[in-house]
């Protein structure tokens, strides 16, 4: 088989397709042949080294959203040879998903849906799990709550206000003036441009914060918030000195560490079988030019999610 391996820390340009053997089963493993990847920022970061080294020092293999079909398991274990499925095996530890074949515990995985493409699935998993973890697990969103969206155009950022507004909230993102229909588009009540507008000054009285964006967003997010509410953060969670700055204004902070949890997956694709959940795909790129969508997914600022085809 094919995997895309990099020997250093870099840019794009150290991405090279190689032959490997194909990985070899454990028990409760299923191998998969992948149809299609999907690229998130944080393998760019982990490319160039600028991430916390969960994978190691080169050489290792990126990826963890995987869609494709069952080649072989346990036969009387969750899936069967021919099984259409999709998820985020292993994260954070490495599941090579950047291969033509990979072996993923089988609770990892969830029969994909007849209504999404392969491509639509393997974009799904890691944002779609930080979102629903996020709003669901530690945001506890319900009906008639006002939850604010940091970065509403991005990968998360789609996704969670489908989420939100599944769960009956009242959805105000911020997201860059040109992406205003983008986002209206999945069901935002309110847009904030960020770079025309301090959304400081817009909103007040949210009861849940979804940040994807970091920075000093996190910290004024406090200002927005109602006595008692909830700023999430998928990008900031190792901050002690802002836990206790929240903490100590009568405010919760909760940060995201995404995990594959198998209930929340299901979550998502029963939203998507009611057709309340889209994910957008910007751009699809072949296996081989895995280089080309990593400067893409390096100059930021994307709609959606960048997908590789195998």
């Amino acid at each position: 088989m094919r995997v895309i391996t990099q020997q250093s820390l870099g840019g794009p340009e150290v991405l090279t397709v190689v032959d490997a053997p194909e990985p070899q089963l454990l028990p409760t493993e299923v191998l998969v042949r992948v149809k299609a990847i999907g690229l998130n920022p944080v393998e760019a970061l982990l490319r160039a080294g600028e991430f916390p080294p969960l994978l190691g020092r080169p050489p290792f293999v990126l990826g963890w959203d995987i869609s494709g079909v069952v080649e072989e398991g346990p036969l009387t274990y969750r899936f069967r040879p021919g099984d259409e499925v999709f998820g985020m095996p292993m994260f954070p530890r490495a599941a090579s998903a950047y291969a033509e074949v990979v072996s993923a515990p089988a609770l990892h995985l969830v029969h994909k849906p007849a209504s999404l493409s392969h491509v639509e699935a393997a974009a799904l998993p890691v944002v779609g799990l930080t979102a629903w973890q996020g709003l669901v697990d530690l945001g506890g969103v319900s009906e008639g709550d006002r939850v604010l969206i940091h970065g509403g155009g991005g990968g998360v950022g789609h996704v969670a206000i489908q989420i939100a507004k599944a769960l009956g909230a009242h959805v105000i993102t911020t997201a860059s003036g040109s992406k205003r229909k983008f986002v209206e588009g999945f069901g935002a009540d309110e847009v904030i441009d960020y770079a025309a507008v301090d959304f400081t000054e817009a909103v007040r009285d949210v009861d849940v914060v979804l940040d994807t964006i970091g920075g000093d967003t996190v910290e004024r997010s406090l200002e927005v918030l109602r006595p008692g509410g909830h700023l999430v953060t998928a990008v900031a969670e190792g901050d002690s000195e802002l836990v206790a700055k929240y903490e100590a204004a009568g405010m919760r902070f909760s940060g995201i560490a995404v995990d594959p949890d198998p209930v929340a997956l299901r979550g998502l694709v029963e939203l998507v079988e009611q057709g309340r959940l889209r994910v957008h795909v910007q751009e699809t790129f072949p296996f081989e030019r895995v280089a080309d969508a990593h400067r893409l997914l390096d100059c930021g600022h994307l709609q959606g999610k960048l997908v590789l085809t195998v």
